[in-house]
């Protein structure tokens, strides 16, 4: 096998993990990782507004827009207006966003992080700058995205057939 094919087959192996995670995510809680990030970062932030939750997953406004839109809808969350400065605009977790944080899984990316802390410095600047000359080979270096994997299960708790 060239060296193209077996970084290929590995890259294609990373995206099925964080793409089977995120459907497991979706099985058991009803989530996707967007959502989750965004729950847990309302959770630890009460009163967060928009563009803060934004910066903090590295999303646009619109999509975190989005995003609330569909957890109050599933009444998950709650924006409310400050009462001081009708301008601002809080996110709140609801009672049932609380239960739904408290029984949602750790983030995927926990477990990575682990490992990859463990490296050597040069190890990891290694890894780093593989993976950014990989996205500019792909045409991907500006790509909206946050530095957050989906979350769910690292390992795949279903028996191999």
């Amino acid at each position: 096998m060239h060296k193209d094919e077996e970084l290929l087959i590995a890259l294609r192996r990373v995206i099925r993990a964080i793409d089977l995670r995120s459907k497991q995510l979706n099985k058991s809680i009803g989530l996707t990782g967007p959502q989750l990030l965004v729950l847990r970062f309302v959770g630890q932030e009460p009163g967060v507004m928009v563009r803060q939750i934004a910066n903090n997953i590295n999303l646009s406004p619109a999509t975190v827009t989005n995003i609330l839109d569909r957890l109050e809808a599933r009444n998950v969350v709650q924006r409310i207006r400050s009462t001081e400065d009708k301008r601002r605009v809080g996110v709140f977790l609801t009672d049932q966003g609380q239960e739904m944080l408290q029984t949602a899984p750790m983030p995927f990316q926990e477990h990575f992080t682990n490992r990859f802390s463990k490296l050597e410095e040069w190890e990891q600047s290694q890894m780093v700058a593989t993976m950014q000359r990989l996205a500019h080979m792909m045409d991907a270096e500006n790509i909206d995205v946050s530095p957050f994997l989906e979350v769910g299960e690292l390992i795949d708790t279903k028996p191999e057939s």
